[in-house]
């Protein structure tokens, strides 16, 4: 140590020397030095705050067509998701505040590189393709007795769908005819028909689109009749299956199928052509397809539509996402899984959703954390992919309450809401409690944990907005407040489990603060199926 220590201090005399006899040097070379300030030290580097989303989710100052470049995810409504090179676009119904798209094409759509800021794009379709009114009239002249044709028939474009198949993108889009079968009124006749189309790009970038006609479309089974007297009674829905909420999926093994359906006698299943993306013939009703999924499995109308299918490769399972109730205010999601893509799909508690049992668990639901109105109609949703990652997401609108003091019309706002999906260990989904925002991930421990939180345990009322309590996640591992009981957190699996509820966890961009901030929030299901949403406040 001594030798060290002398050695050492050699060193450091021979550096003073040469420090020395270098100052000296300078000095005698560079006469203006002897009067120079002092060197200049930087200052450390600091990280800023995490710069999150700040819109806000009133819209109406910027809801008309001429400030649509600020929109971002105002006025979203059935949104489909896909990525095409270094951008997601997403493209949605004909829908927005104040009917402010009107006279500006069809599927409007989108795209964003983070899936946080999202630049308006205009829309994908100009005007309805011709094959719509010669194939309705068609129909109608095939009828008996036969149908005069409509002439200046009035359309809604509804709920599109883009997947990228091979080397192309498949978009199937909706086109109803707003018309009664017969007559003038609504009040008499039940609605025309609804069509599912197909057309495809080789680049969503582009938005060149080349239309390869109709799919499928709504059909009567001969059961119901056309036209009515006195109150309109819902279960005698005219046609079987409704033509609308288009989504697609492809097997491992290579079989493809669309899925479609909105309130009339559930979700079918409607296996296609993969060279041509359309089923090979319509001639019988069972051509239309099979039904997967009822809330009654003998009635003509039933609130359930807005079918998504997936497969997880990880557990081989096909996940049916559904939008349950009406869409303005009780809107809400449920999911249902099967390991064949015909079925039969069995809810969380093992019950028969082909057969029309209840489908859980529930993923979405009204529901309102503190400082904020809360969000309603909340469903219709897409499933989608970051293809490099592999994480899965959740996006869909939502709409603020009805009779928001201060916004006219306030039902009608509709806010798209992006979410990450997390899965639980039993393999079913939950999406995170608050919006995706970016936040980048940390390092969360027990700790992290210990202080004040909101949480909401989201029982299914219809239409009733679920509100947060309180609750207090102290050091000793209890819950109290507005729920008792214990927590414990396993980092491995980053899984909080408060009062016996698995949670999967998540950094979380507080978007209800006066002042957003980053948090984290977690979200799981109870064993019947409940979400249980929470995040942290303080």
């Amino acid at each position: 140590m001594k030798k060290s220590n002398s050695i050492l201090k050699i060193a450091s005399c021979f550096g003073l020397f040469l420090f020395l006899f270098a100052a000296v040097s300078c000095s005698s070379d560079d006469p203006a030095t002897e009067n120079t300030d002092p060197p200049v030290v930087e200052p450390p580097v600091l990280q800023p705050g995490f710069p999150g989303p700040t819109y806000a989710d009133n819209y109406i100052s910027i809801s008309s067509w001429n400030s649509r470049a600020q929109w971002n995810l105002a006025n979203v409504h059935d949104p489909s998701v896909e990525k095409c090179g270094e951008y997601y676009y997403m493209y949605q119904t004909d829908a927005s505040y104040g009917n402010a798209h009107d006279g500006h094409g069809h599927y409007p759509y989108r795209r964003s590189k983070d899936l946080v800021t999202w630049e308006y794009m205009g829309s994908a379709m100009v005007t309805a393709p011709a094959w719509v009114k010669d194939s309705l009239n068609n129909k109608r002249a095939r009828m008996s007795p036969a149908l005069p044709a409509i002439e200046n028939p009035r359309y809604g474009y509804w709920a599109p769908y883009i997947k990228k198949v091979g080397s192309k993108y498949r978009m199937y889009y909706s086109i109803v005819v707003d018309e009664p079968i017969v007559g003038t009124s609504f009040e008499t006749s039940w609605s025309e028909r609804a069509f599912i189309g197909l057309a495809e790009s080789d680049d969503l970038a582009t938005n060149v689109w080349v239309d390869k006609g109709m799919v499928v479309c709504s059909e009567p089974d001969g059961v119901k009749p056309y036209s009515f007297t006195g109150t309109r009674n819902w279960e005698n829905a005219y046609f079987k299956f409704n033509a609308i909420d288009p989504t697609f999926t492809e097997t491992p093994e290579g079989d493809q199928y669309l899925i479609y359906g909105s309130w009339h006698s559930g979700i079918a299943l409607l296996k296609l052509n993969p060279a041509t993306g359309k089923p090979d013939q319509l001639k019988t009703l069972s051509d239309y397809g099979t039904r997967i999924a009822s809330r009654n499995a003998t009635s003509r109308w039933q609130a359930s539509e807005g079918p998504e299918i997936i497969y997880n490769p990880d557990n081989q399972y096909y996940y049916l996402f559904l939008a349950y109730d009406g869409l303005d205010v009780p809107y809400n999601t449920r999911v249902c899984r099967s390991k064949s893509i015909t079925g039969p799909f069995l809810g969380i508690n093992g019950a028969n959703v082909t057969n029309g049992a209840d489908c859980w668990p529930m993923l979405t639901h009204p529901y309102g954390f503190n400082n904020h109105t809360g969000w309603v109609g909340f469903s219709h949703c897409s499933v989608f992919q970051n293809p490099d990652t592999k994480q899965w997401y959740y996006a869909s609108q939502a709409r603020l309450p009805k009779d928001v003091p201060g916004i006219n019309a306030s039902n009608a706002l509709m806010m798209g809401h992006v979410r990450a999906i997390k899965w639980t260990e039993d393999g079913w989904p939950v999406v995170d409690a608050e919006r995706y925002a970016a936040v980048p991930e940390t390092t969360i421990t027990e700790s992290s944990f210990i202080g004040t939180w909101e949480q909401i345990t989201m029982n299914y009322q219809y239409a009733v907005i679920q509100k947060s309590v309180t609750i207090y996640l102290t050091a000793d591992k209890k819950v109290s407040g507005g729920a008792s009981g214990t927590w414990s957190y396993d980092s491995t699996a980053k899984t909080l489990t408060v009062n016996g509820v698995k949670c999967k966890v998540s950094d979380a961009w507080d978007w209800e603060s006066a002042t957003r901030k980053v948090t984290i929030s977690y979200s799981g299901l109870t064993a019947a199926g409940v979400p249980v949403w929470g995040k942290k406040i303080n």
